[in-house]
């Protein structure tokens, strides 16, 4: 698929306008809960990569940078206290639309939600054993993405996962058939988009800096990972 063979780095979103309907957002906020639910594989992501690292007895630090909607830190907050670990989360995003939405929408949950970036956690001295995001690195600019990367290297003592979308055909396909339930939000058209903006497993590999690792996963998935217990 020709409209496939090359990143579309410049293709813009329509949900990232400051000017998009807010209604239509906030329903593309609540619907992000069941699609990455769905298809963002973090349930296996916490088994393989999370649980492992965290300790019975001494709690344990993350943070998810661009948290949009904040479904995925409550889902990884619910995971861990199901598993009887403590784990302390910080849930950033720069957008006050998605910050206003997930605090308001996720209370009570052991999340704690700010309007903040990473540039605003590393000047405050912040650290976290383990930092995490999800479908971030495709939103990027080329210049932009070794920033964020050793903005995320910086703040972690631990590891850092980045969990991306991974450009193909066949992720092509089976969103713009999937997505149709999807009503009245930004869904379809963006989650589009967002696969054309999306990374390949070589050229996100080819584009990070010495020390990262790509790791693909299915469906459709780049895990961008950083351990920086061995390379300190």
């Amino acid at each position: 698929m020709d409209l496939l063979r090359e990143r579309a780095a410049h293709a813009v979103e329509e949900m990232d306008l400051p000017g998009c309907d807010p209604d239509k957002l906030d329903r593309t906020y609540a619907q992000f809960a069941l699609v990455n639910r769905a298809v963002s594989g973090w349930r296996g992501i916490y088994l393989s990569q999370l649980r492992p690292r965290l300790r019975r007895g001494n709690p344990a630090t993350l943070l998810d940078i661009g948290c949009g909607g904040g479904d995925v830190p409550v889902m990884l907050s619910r995971w861990a206290a199901r598993d009887g670990f403590r784990l302390e989360i910080t849930a950033i995003d720069p957008d006050p639309r998605a910050s206003r939405f997930a605090a308001e929408r996720h209370q009570d949950v052991g999340v704690t939600f700010r309007q903040a970036t990473a540039a605003d956690l590393l000047a405050e001295g912040s650290s976290f054993d383990v930092v995490v995001s999800n479908h971030v690195l495709h939103h990027l600019a080329e210049n932009e993405l070794p920033v964020f990367l050793a903005e995320s290297a910086r703040l972690c003592h631990g590891t850092v996962i980045h969990n991306d979308l991974r450009r193909s055909p066949a992720a092509y396909a089976l969103f713009f058939a999937g997505a149709l339930p999807f009503t009245g939000s930004y869904i379809r058209q963006d989650g589009l988009t967002s696969i054309r903006r999306s990374y390949t497993a070589a050229e996100l590999q080819a584009a990070a800096p010495p020390g990262w690792n790509v790791r693909r996963r299915t469906p459709f998935r780049n895990l961008l990972i950083l351990d920086r217990t061995a390379h300190g």
